[in-house]
């Protein structure tokens, strides 16, 4: 994730002041100005929202506002509050349709998220590992030092994940704190700690991979169903994929079975107007030749690395505008269905939680765990978190 920069005219106007204004051009109809918030300005998520914001003014003189968040809560606070139409989010989106982790607060709780489309590009996400240690598979990881990132429920449910994967816990490796994502990669160089999860294209691992200690990357065989179930029962937004990017010589000719899952993950509330999320999700694909090139990941957008049964549901336009091109089966609408009956069965959950919940924080989390866990079983879902 690079510095990327790219040209976006930008509006300056707050959306109350914000008129209207619709192009019919191939049935889009767009509002004249869309505010999302995304990764910061030195991302890929944040080119690729510049990228596409060119492509949406210069067809439909639509404009778009990008504004970046440090972190997943800034980036999703103005989605909750209705302030922007759109958030280019990582997996902390998925977080926050649950009620998890840093959502599991009185004032979150879960989110009404609906997704328009994802970008799954040709890095991966693993752990990182000191290239000396001829670890070849999660299974390997036995024995060796961890980094825990504190603060990071997404990193460390990533390295939960792949621990999984190899039959393994947080027990039976020695876990290492850091208090960030850097500073785990010092380690491993400095010889401290082992393991970091990761992108394959970030500049820590490509630091570890000209160190001394090297890197490598465990292989996740995409016919080992048990290894899989085991690590989607943890994260189950990861899909197999073979990695084609990546430090340590990883190529198209030299790729890597891993995993990953979408970035940037672009969300919106369920109740986003029927037309913008249509013309949004028809206007990328019909344009995609338009800005597939013009950022880091973009290619991530088109059709077929599209995963339709993915985790969290579809805004119901997108559903349409699938079903309008025939891509959208019926296995397909009983997997949207089931998603949007589990999102309902949390939504009624908090309502009730909310009605009597403690005031102590640390019970407040514990009890809405539970009264979570509880309703989704009672209506045939895996908790999953718990």
């Amino acid at each position: 994730m690079r510095p990327f920069a790219q040209r976006l005219l930008i509006a300056a106007l707050p959306l109350s002041l914000l008129g209207v204004a619709v192009s019919h051009a191939n049935e889009i109809e767009l509002p004249g100005t869309m505010a999302w918030t995304a990764y910061g300005t030195n991302s890929s998520g944040y080119a690729q929202a510049v990228a596409i914001g060119n492509m949406l003014q210069n067809k439909y003189d639509s404009s778009v506002r990008i504004l970046p968040g440090d972190n997943d809560v800034s980036r999703m606070t103005p989605l909750k509050q209705g302030r922007v139409d759109l958030c280019a989010c990582g997996i902390a989106s998925y977080y926050g349709a649950e009620g998890v982790m840093m959502f599991a607060d009185r004032d979150w709780g879960p989110q009404p998220l609906r997704v328009i489309t994802t970008s799954t590009a040709s890095f991966g996400l693993s752990l990182a590992v000191a290239g000396d240690l001829d670890v070849e598979t999660p299974a390997d990881l036995a024995g060796k030092r961890i980094a825990y990132i504190r603060g990071d429920d997404a990193l460390n449910k990533g390295t939960e994940a792949y621990l999984a994967f190899g039959g393994l816990t947080w027990d039976d490796v020695e876990r290492i704190d850091y208090p960030g994502y850097g500073r785990s990669f010092d380690g491993i160089i400095a010889g401290d700690v082992d393991a970091s999860f990761t992108t394959t294209v970030t500049p820590p691992a490509q630091q570890l991979a000209s160190s001394p200690r090297g890197i490598s990357w465990p292989v996740l065989d995409p016919e080992n169903e048990a290894g899989w179930e085991r690590l989607t029962a943890v994260a189950p937004y990861f899909r197999p994929h073979e990695i084609t990017t990546g430090a340590g010589g990883i190529s198209a000719d030299n790729p890597v079975p891993s995993a990953s899952y979408p970035y940037p993950i672009v969300v919106a509330n369920q109740d986003l107007e029927d037309n913008v999320a249509y013309g949004l999700i028809k206007a990328m694909q019909e344009n995609f030749d338009d800005y597939k090139d013009n950022a880091p990941g973009a290619l991530g957008y088109a059709l077929e690395q599209q995963d339709l049964q993915w985790v969290v549901p579809f805004h119901d336009a997108v559903v349409e505008y699938y079903k309008e091109i025939d891509v959208w089966t019926d296995e397909m609408q009983d997997h949207q269905d089931k998603l949007v009956e589990r999102q309902n069965v949390l939504l009624t959950a908090w309502e009730s939680f909310m009605q009597d919940a403690p005031s102590d924080d640390e019970a407040f989390t514990a009890d809405w765990m539970e009264a979570r866990a509880t309703a989704l079983s009672d209506a045939g879902f895996e908790p999953i978190f718990e």
